[in-house]
This record gives C-alpha cells, structure tokens and sequence, in this order.
C-alpha cells in the first residue's frame, strides 16, 4: 500500500467546514487498500491483533499519543491541540464468524480458532472494516487540519463489540483514569449499513438501536437410549417447546405499539442420533427500546422455560445465564440537532433521518460511564445504482445487510462519506 499524506498548512483564517474537509482531506487511496486489507484478513472477537496493530501505527505515524492494550486490544490516540473540548471518535475492530459469499475480489477466505476452540470462518459481516478505515483517514484529515480547530481529539478503535463487551471492558480496564485523558465532552460513532445508499448519513435524535440481553438457557433430562425414550426425559423435546412458547412473548403479550424481539440463534444438544441427551442448551437475543419492555421480555421467558420444564418432568429447574448486555442507544437531543444542522448543510439531500432499528451497540457504554452526551449515525453502504434499482422494485430488504455472508458496502464513495462524516462531526463540537 502506497501511501500519501496531506501536508498541514497554516491559514490566516478560520475555513468553513467544507472548505477545511475539502483542503485537508488525504488522498483516499491508501485507506481503500487499507480497508482491502482489512477485509481479507478479519479477525474475531477479542483476537483483534492485527487490526488494532494496524491502527495504532498509523496514529503513532501520524503523532498521536498512543495507548494500546485498553481492554484486550482496545487502544486510544490523544492529539492535544490547545485549551478547547474534549471530542472523542470511535470505530469498532471485530469480525464476524461467517463464511464470507460476496464473490469479491478481496473476499475473507480466513478461518480462526473461536472461544470454544472450533476452527470458524471469518468475514468483516457487520462493516467494521469500514469503521476501521474511516477513523484512520478522519484521524489524518483532522491531524493536517489542526491550525482550524482548538482543543483535545481523542480517536479510539474498540475491540469484542459483537460480543458487546470491548466497550466496557475498555472502561474498566482505565480508559478514563490511566491516560491523563480529560474526560470527553461528547463521544461520536457511526455505522455502515446497506439499507441506505453509500453517499448517505442518516441521523435522529433519540432512541436508534435498541438495547441487548443474550440469555442461554440450559434444559435438564435424563439421558438414555432413543430406542426406549419412555425410559428418559427428553431434554430436546422439551427444549423444542420452549422456543415454540417463545414467539407467542412479542405476539401475545405486548402491548400493541410496543417493540420488542426474542430470537432463539442456536441449539445445541446430543452427540449421536440414537442417544437421548443429558441437556439441551438454547442462546437468545433479547431486544428492546423500553426498559420496561425489556423487565417483561427477561421475566417471560424465565417464566416460560420453568414451565415448560415442569411440564416435561425435568429432575431440576433450567439455569438461565445473562450472557450479553447493552443499553439501547438514545442519541443526545440538543447534540443531535446540532450536528444534523452540520450534515445537512454539508451533505444537503444525502442527510436523511435515520430509521430506529432492533440492532444493538455498546457503544453508548463509552459515555454512560461518564455520563456524556453521545451520537452515533448510520452511514450508507450500497451501491447506489443497486439500491436505486432495489427501490424501484421494492426489494430493499433483499439487498444483503449485516451479518449476512453476502453483506458488501461499495468501497466508495462509503469510504469517503465516512470519512467526511466523521471529520465534520468532530470539527462541529471542537473550538
């Protein structure tokens, strides 16, 4: 990768936004190899090492002060320039366990070793490589631009988001307190998604994404046989029941009007088809914009896995296990609209609002722990005649979204409205 740097100059005048993105952009060149690279080596959960190497390099490059190892391999860069607020950028790192289906020329064709010691395919299935990307161009742009604005930039690449915990492992582990980091002012962050058109940047205030709980529910029985089940208690069947129970939850139980998802992602049990197990195990995801929802949801299906094991004669009740968690995501009211002023005037018709959706981040971790005003934005991904196309037939929802095997955002111009979004929204809050 070859790379080329804009230099810094040092106008008599403050630029308008456009004018200091325009000037100071770095040719894009090296951040699309970058991200080429990016995506065929992806990296799971908590295993980020090259990724966050890769970062890292180019903030020490750059000359941010650098912390590394936040975490796992979670890092910061710090560019303190001058007395001002304190504005923080982040990116997540972590791929996907998926077999990559894009047919692209730099298609993950990687595996890795996953938590349980399986050997998984690996692919960039939820953008981060875009994230990654983003930031490190945006770090150059506002490094170069640094004679237009005044205070602290602070760029952090966060690992283990698919598992919703880099973000608090990252506070915990001293974001806040080991670095001489002045508390930020505010925290941004941003997502690719193709159901808006790369060239897009959909904001809203208020609630976006909803919050997260994984659940793995362990089902007891008594093992034995399969040719002499009377002998037994069939933790599958029993198992079987309480998933079918569990879609009546949203259906049956919710107040209309009222949002909320229960989605049991995998099932585990046996080892041989003529042997009746010991147990079953089942994983869900839990999601919500109500807290009070959500109180209901967990209670529900706590309920329902009691009763359905009471029903099949279970020797003990089911262990449920909280295995995952995040807060929904409310962007900031008063920031939010003010950033929205900035994307439309400099985006103008590729500003849209963004639509609230069932997905989840931990990325409001980063400012609840501080309690900070945070916004987080979606950036569009899909090829803009594709999804012109899909528009005019009323299949967007069959373009390939995230955490699809073919999930696929046009490198640009997605890298450049990222890249642009993420610079803008730092210069609107910095002095």
């Amino acid at each position: 990768m070859t790379r080329v740097s804009c230099s810094l100059v040092s106008p008599s005048s403050k630029k308008q936004h456009q004018e200091i993105l325009n000037h100071f952009r770095p040719a894009l060149a090296f951040y699309e190899d970058t991200y080429r690279s990016i995506h065929q080596n992806p990296e799971l959960s908590q295993q980020e090492e090259a990724t966050s190497a890769i970062a890292a390099k180019h903030l020490e490059h750059l000359g941010y002060s650098v912390h590394k190892h936040i975490g796992g391999l979670g890092l910061i860069g710090i560019l303190r320039n001058g007395s001002g607020p304190t504005v923080l950028l982040r990116a997540d790192m972590d791929a996907l366990p998926v077999l990559e289906q894009t047919g692209l020329d730099y298609a993950s064709k990687k595996t890795m070793e996953d938590a349980n010691g399986n050997q998984v395919p690996v692919m960039h299935a939820c953008g981060h490589d875009v994230h990654v990307s983003c930031l490190m161009a945006a770090a150059e742009l506002l490094y170069a631009a640094r004679s237009e604005w005044t205070g602290t930039l602070v760029c952090l690449f966060q690992p283990a988001e698919e598992l919703v915990a880099g973000a608090q492992a990252m506070v915990d582990d001293g974001l806040y307190t080991k670095y001489g980091l002045v508390k930020p002012d505010i925290i941004l962050g941003q997502h690719v998604f193709c159901l808006y058109k790369a060239g897009v940047v959909a904001l809203r205030p208020g609630p976006i994404l909803a919050a997260v709980d994984g659940l793995k529910i362990r089902v007891f029985g008594k093992g034995g046989h399969g040719s002499m089940p009377s002998n037994c208690i069939d933790p599958i069947v029993i198992a079987s029941h309480i998933v079918v129970r569990l879609q009546t939850i949203v259906s049956r139980e919710l107040e209309p009007g009222k949002i909320g998802v229960v989605t049991c992602g995998k099932f585990t049990a046996g080892t041989a088809s003529n042997i009746i197990p010991d147990y079953a195990d089942l994983e869900l995801t839990v999601r919500s914009f109500d807290p009070k929802v959500q109180e209901q949801l967990l209670d529900s299906i706590a309920r329902i896995a009691r009763a359905e094991c009471d029903a099949g004669r279970c020797p003990k009740a089911p262990e449920i296990t909280n295995t995952a968690h995040a807060p929904a995501t409310v962007n900031s009211g008063s920031e939010s609209r003010i950033l929205n002023a900035s994307f439309s005037k400099y985006f103008r018709d590729n500003a849209t609002s963004m639509i609230p959706l069932s997905g989840s981040e931990d990325f409001s971790i980063l400012a609840r722990a501080i309690d900070r005003p945070y916004i987080f934005w979606g950036l569009g991904g899909c090829d803009p005649v594709k999804w012109d196309e899909a528009k005019k037939n009323g299949k967007i929802g069959e373009i390939p979204g995230n955490h699809s095997a073919g999930f696929a955002p046009v490198i640009e111009p997605t890298l450049r409205t990222g890249t642009d979004a993420l610079a803008l929204a730092a210069l609107t809050f910095l002095g």
